[in-house]
């Protein structure tokens, strides 16, 4: 068996005494061609009733570049709608294999903090791994391979280098890269469970919350939980959104999200 890699330095995110609920998301790939997704989003995120949301990756179907929002209306859209949270509730983002080029001047911008992956939630008694868990899925070689080349800075700064439309062109033919890929069949790859539990061991924690790979469901780690989040889907059969609410005393519930209805 090849020896697990390296765990990576974990981030800290406290609590704040007043927390009650928190709400944890991901997958939401937010796209302008789909927007019963974007409703129903903006709606919970305004009707909410937790002291803190935190959105674990991909919240974007692609990211390309901070500068993309000022020719963008939708992406100014959500940035009102993460704005406009961000003044009654905590809110924080961890980047995602989607969106890993979203900056720190947009979430600054927006009020929101900068999560690193993974990062510890200590909120009294409880300290829970949150990651957006595509570095746990050891078994998708080909897509660990490409995220160790793509989340290094020297191809950051090249890709971002180059001319918005440049960059736009390549997002859409990965996208399409993707897309074929899925329609082969190959099931996602899931959280290694061996790496899992080193996290957690590192972490000092007995509960990992995170979401990519689309199989939203409870796994059992020995003493400890593995919680897997829901992806958004309002606009295509099945249609699939939740978050998952903890609370201060432990309990974790899942909260289905339904469409906006439509005006009439």
């Amino acid at each position: 068996m090849p020896a697990l890699p390296q765990s990576p330095p974990i981030g800290q995110l406290q609590a704040a005494a007043s927390w009650q609920t928190v709400d944890l998301m991901s997958d939401l790939h937010l796209q302008l061609s789909e927007q019963a997704t974007f409703e129903a989003w903006r709606h919970h995120m305004a009707t909410t009733p937790a002291q803190a949301v935190l959105i674990l990756g991909d919240l974007f179907e692609v990211w390309v570049g901070d500068d993309a929002v000022a020719l963008d209306p939708f992406l100014q859209q959500c940035a009102d709608v993460l704005r406009q949270t961000a003044q009654r509730c905590h809110v924080a983002f961890m980047p995602g294999n989607r969106d890993f080029l979203l900056g720190t001047d947009f979430l600054t911008s927006c009020g929101v903090q900068a999560l690193v992956d993974p990062t510890v939630l200590n909120w009294g008694q409880q300290r829970i791994l949150l990651s957006h868990g595509d570095a746990l899925c050891l078994d998708d070689r080909d897509y660990q391979l490409f995220r160790q080349r793509v989340r290094s800075t020297p191809w950051q700064k090249e890709f971002l280098s180059k001319p918005l439309n440049e960059r736009l062109a390549l997002a859409r033919a990965m996208r399409a890269q993707s897309e074929a890929q899925q329609q082969t069949g190959r099931p996602y790859a899931d959280a290694d469970s061996a790496l899992s539990l080193q996290w957690l061991r590192a972490a000092q924690a007995d509960r990992l919350v995170h979401g990519h790979t689309h199989r939203p469901a409870d796994h059992p780690l020995g003493s400890a939980t593995r919680q897997v989040l829901s992806d958004w889907s309002l606009d295509h059969a099945p249609v699939r959104a939740e978050v998952l609410r903890l609370h201060a005393d432990g309990f974790s519930e899942r909260v289905a999200v339904k469409p906006v209805a439509s005006a009439p």
